[in-house]
C-alpha cells in the first residue's frame, strides 16, 4: 500500500459512519489520497482530524465541510430494551458487529466496541435507539483514540470477512439444492412433460452456472 495512503487511513478515525460520502473510511482516504475528496468532509475526525490530514497532503487547513455533519463528543448507542422488538435491523446496520442479539430477543450494544457512526438509528422501525455522550463534553480526535481507531477497523474487516463467509455458504446450500433437484428433476417436479422438464432443467442448469461464476467473483 502507498505510504501516504496508510497515513492518510490513519489519520481517520475508522467509524465507518459514511457521513463523509463514501461507503467507509478506506474509500474516502483513497479518495483524499487521489485528491477526489475534500480533507474536511470527516464530522468525527473533527477540526483535529483536517489538520493531521492537511498536514499529510500539504494543504491548508480549512472547516469542516458543514454538509457532512459536525463535529460532536464521542457517542455511543443504547438501545431501550423495553421497547425493542428483535427485529435484528441494527444488527444487520452496525458496521463493525457492536450489536449483540437474536431474532424476536431484545439487543443490546457493545459500548466498548460501539463508533457512535449512528447508522443503527435510521435502520431501527421503533425508534428505541439513542445516542449518549461519553467523553463529557471534549470532540473529534480528542475524545477518540488511535487505538479505538485501529481497533473499529480491524471489526470492520472482521465484520466484512464474515459477511463474505455466509454469503459463500449460504450461496453452497442454494446450490446443493438445486445439485439435488437437477440430478432427478422428476421426481421433484410436478410435470411429467419432457419438453418442460427439459426447459426446468435448462433453467437449473443456468441458475447454477451463475451461482458458480458468483461464487468465484466473492473468493
Amino acid at each position: 500500500m502507498n505510504d501516504r495512503l496508510l497515513r492518510i487511513q490513519q489519520a481517520l478515525p475508522q467509524t465507518q459512519c459514511t457521513r463523509c460520502g463514501y461507503v467507509d473510511c478506506n474509500a474516502y482516504a483513497q479518495a483524499v489520497h487521489e485528491g477526489s475528496a475534500a480533507i474536511n468532509q470527516c464530522p468525527p475526525g473533527g477540526t483535529r482530524g483536517i489538520e493531521r490530514l492537511a498536514h499529510i497532503m500539504g494543504q491548508a487547513v480549512v472547516a469542516l465541510n458543514p454538509e457532512h455533519g459536525v463535529e460532536g463528543p464521542l457517542t455511543v448507542a443504547v438501545i431501550d430494551e423495553s421497547w425493542c422488538i428483535g427485529c435484528t435491523l441494527c444488527i444487520k446496520a452496525c458496521p463493525v458487529d457492536a450489536i449483540i442479539g437474536t431474532n424476536k430477543h431484545m439487543h443490546t450494544v457493545i459500548e466498548a466496541d460501539c463508533t457512535g457512526c449512528e447508522l443503527c438509528i435510521p435502520a431501527c422501525p421503533v425508534d428505541c435507539i439513542s445516542l449518549e455522550p461519553v467523553a463529557g463534553s471534549v470532540t473529534g480526535w480528542d475524545a477518540w483514540s488511535d487505538e479505538r481507531a485501529q481497533q473499529s477497523e480491524r471489526r470492520y474487516q472482521q465484520r466484512k470477512v464474515r459477511l463474505q463467509q455466509e454469503e459463500l455458504e449460504h450461496a453452497a446450500r442454494l446450490e446443493a439444492k438445486a445439485q439435488m433437484k437437477f440430478a432427478d428433476l422428476e421426481a421433484h417436479s410436478q410435470h411429467t412433460d419432457p419438453v418442460v422438464l427439459d426447459k426446468k432443467r435448462a433453467v437449473i442448469e443456468a441458475a447454477l452456472a451463475r451461482a458458480r461464476a458468483k461464487q468465484g467473483k466473492v473468493k
